[in-house]
């Protein structure tokens, strides 16, 4: 009995107990992860059903993002725009971000004014008015970048940044960090500039990940008592020879 202890492989099940405990874990992360993902796609879902509401409104409310939210601007059509490096439907261009004090919030926002293809040159006109521009825009959450970030070159942007596009708009005071996607023209005018709210980018891939880890658990404990039958069977002793 004491040499088929000694013969146990401790070592080997320990490990093996270990990893297995690991995989189990990231599955059950994994399901965790889907849930929380389909509750989100159903949250969004469920706020841009929600018919436009006053932008005070729609910030006041538990989960603005995604929402419509109507703004009043003053003399946006022809507001100061820093541009961001952008992509629409497979081309390359860059969208317009304005700063809109709408006299209903506590703060200015910035409103991406819409995307404008690397073709076209020209741009809308810059200067002092008053004139109040009403839209319907998208509320979108606006995390910093990240640090792999290209730095902005001059007026142009090649990631979101509330704070710096803020700065470089000449504004003197904090902005909101919510982003209004405009989804009507700010300059019916200027056809170029084309209004519209990027895809919620949501993809809930979690169940083929759980069923990889769970399907690697299974595999490790089929080798695991593979290797403890194969181990039995040579620890056997030979018969013997009839004489």
């Amino acid at each position: 009995m004491a040499d088929a202890r000694a013969r146990f492989p401790w070592l080997l099940t320990a490990a093996a107990a270990l990893l297995l405990a690991l995989l189990v874990a990231l599955g059950v992360w994994q399901v965790q992860r889907m849930q929380w993902k389909g509750r989100l796609i159903a949250d969004a879902a469920a706020a841009a059903a929600l018919p436009p509401a006053p932008a005070a409104e729609v910030l006041a409310s538990e989960r603005p993002e995604f929402r419509k939210a109507v703004l009043v601007c003053p003399g946006l059509a022809t507001a100061p725009w820093v541009e961001l490096q952008s992509i629409h439907d497979g081309q390359a261009g860059v969208r317009l971000i304005s700063a809109c004090r709408d006299p209903a919030l506590d703060a200015p926002v910035l409103v991406d004014r819409g995307f404008v293809a690397d073709g076209v040159s020209a741009r809308p006109p810059v200067s002092a008015s008053d004139r109040p521009v009403r839209l319907t825009a998208e509320v979108r959450e606006t995390p910093p970048p990240g640090l792999m970030a290209a730095a902005a070159d001059a007026r142009r942007f090649y990631a979101r940044d509330n704070a710096a596009m803020a700065e470089a708009l000449g504004l003197g005071e904090a902005v909101s960090p919510w982003t209004f996607f405009a989804l009507d023209p700010s300059n019916p005018d200027w056809a170029a500039l084309r209004p519209s709210a990027p895809p919620a980018a949501f993809s809930n891939n979690h169940l083929g990940y759980a069923i990889t880890w769970f399907g690697l658990a299974l595999a490790l404990v089929g080798f695991y008592i593979a290797l403890l039958r194969r181990r039995r069977a040579s620890s056997r002793p030979a018969p013997r020879a009839e004489l």
